[in-house]
């Protein structure tokens, strides 16, 4: 009798171990699976918001790119950081973006709107041309309209010259 009352103490222990251990392990899988960002281990976690931008490092593993003054052509930085941006999008099929084109202070309203969307466009068609679905990609211009750097010199325009990634949807 003894023996089987032991036997039926440790059985019972064992059992709550195994809840205690099967239930912490799936509060961590619920615990991402229910947040507002996403961590790709791809991109050493690296936060994934919806409406997050690449200028502030919540597109996931998107990266802004430059521009040289009055160009739309892609540098061959550019073309570097948008090849390992192409590859992040094809390995994240559920991820839509919006490229902004963006210029600096100078220039005219209308003239650094049309370079903008020639810059975002540029971009978009690289991205294309790499294997990313046109459907998930959409481009506007912003032209000198949102700096990132607000000075007066050489720096802080070539900060602004950019196309960076917005995330629509995911």
């Amino acid at each position: 009798m003894k023996l089987l009352i032991k036997n039926s103490k440790l059985t019972v222990l064992m059992m709550i171990a195994t809840l205690v251990v099967g239930c912490s392990t799936a509060a961590k899988k619920d615990a991402g699976s229910t947040s507002d960002s996403m961590v790709d281990d791809a991109t050493d976690a690296v936060a994934l918001e919806l409406n997050g931008s690449s200028d502030d490092n919540t597109a996931g593993g998107l990266k802004t790119i430059y521009f040289d003054f009055n160009s739309s052509q892609l540098s061959g930085a550019a073309k570097t950081t948008l090849e390992q941006n192409a590859l992040w999008l094809k390995g994240t099929q559920n991820v839509s973006i919006q490229i902004e084109g963006h210029c600096d202070e100078r220039g005219g309203v209308q003239y650094n709107l049309a370079l903008g969307e020639r810059r975002a466009k540029s971009v978009k068609d690289f991205l294309i041309a790499y294997g990313v679905a046109g459907v998930r990609v959409s481009t506007i211009s912003y032209g000198k309209e949102n700096p990132t750097a607000y000075g007066h010199d050489d720096e802080s325009w070539s900060k602004n010259r950019r196309a960076n990634f917005k995330v629509t949807a995911k």
